[in-house]
């Protein structure tokens, strides 16, 4: 005889599985926090020796770009670099680790669409980048004069950024079906459009053809983008930089909806 209780399997959830959502993010988050010698404090040691390097080695021979003082132009970028290299290793290392263990079915098999898989897994990347960029610009303050000129670009290109690579993060942990092919998108894709969007100097000295090669590069707004931020300059369009980082994220969103939702790489 029924007495008003849901039978066992049948609980009910709204329009968005909250409960799930918040589930799957927090199992991502600490699992960089429980590591966080590896996952936090590595990344700041490194970009502490950029810095070192650059400051001590080369700073003194470099003029000031557009007034503001060579390090100080310099650590926005690589604050930035941070933060997009961690969101990605966030989530394509969390996803590949989980296909090549086989404990994938873990993540597929509650009760979360493919929207709810998205948002969990994406945002714990966005949180990894934003702790380990603010780490690094808390890190960097005894040795450079960083402030914020404009907060709104700072938080805008920090997020938008960090979410850009967590999703490309998304569909590299998917497409990769072992460490050499995720190694092979850091070292081919990451890597050269990071070092090559102005992270180390200003657009505007390079020339005609590679100004107009870097312009295609997303990277560069969101480096050029958070740089405004922080130092008041900017190298490009904040107009364009916003819309790009604004359509891209988009258009990678339904991509990695689109994975979840088919199973690609993911399902046996």
């Amino acid at each position: 005889m029924s007495m008003g209780y849901p039978q066992q399997g049948s609980r009910r959830f709204g329009a968005v599985n909250w409960l799930g959502v918040w589930t799957l993010y927090l199992k991502e988050v600490r699992r960089f926090w429980k590591v966080m010698t590896q996952t936090v404090a590595a990344p700041v040691v490194t970009t502490l020796l950029y810095l070192a390097i650059f400051a001590l080695a080369i700073g003194k021979f470099r003029p000031d770009v557009h007034g503001v003082p060579f390090v100080e132009f310099l650590a926005p970028g690589l604050v930035m670099m941070t933060m997009i290299q961690n969101a990605f290793a966030n989530t394509s290392s969390s996803i590949l680790i989980s296909k090549i263990q086989g404990n994938i079915v873990d993540v597929l098999m509650p009760p979360l669409s493919a929207g709810e898989l998205n948002v969990g897994i994406a945002l714990a990347g966005v949180t990894r980048g934003l702790v380990c960029g603010g780490a690094t610009a808390l890190a960097m303050l005894p040795f450079v004069d960083m402030g914020i000129a404009h907060l709104w670009a700072v938080l805008f290109f920090s997020v938008g950024a960090s979410l850009m690579l967590a999703l490309i993060g998304i569909l590299g942990g998917i497409w990769s079906e072992k460490f050499d092919h995720l190694q092979a998108v850091t070292n081919f894709v990451i890597l050269p459009l990071t070092f090559l969007s102005g992270t180390f100097y200003s657009v505007t000295q390079l020339p005609d053809f590679a100004r107009e090669l870097t312009t295609w590069n997303p990277v560069f707004y969101l480096i050029d983008g958070f740089r405004y931020g922080v130092t008041g300059h900017a190298d490009g369009a904040l107009s364009i930089g916003i819309a790009i980082v604004v359509g891209v994220n988009l258009v990678l969103w339904a991509v990695c909806h689109l994975a979840f939702r088919t199973g690609y790489r993911l399902k046996a």
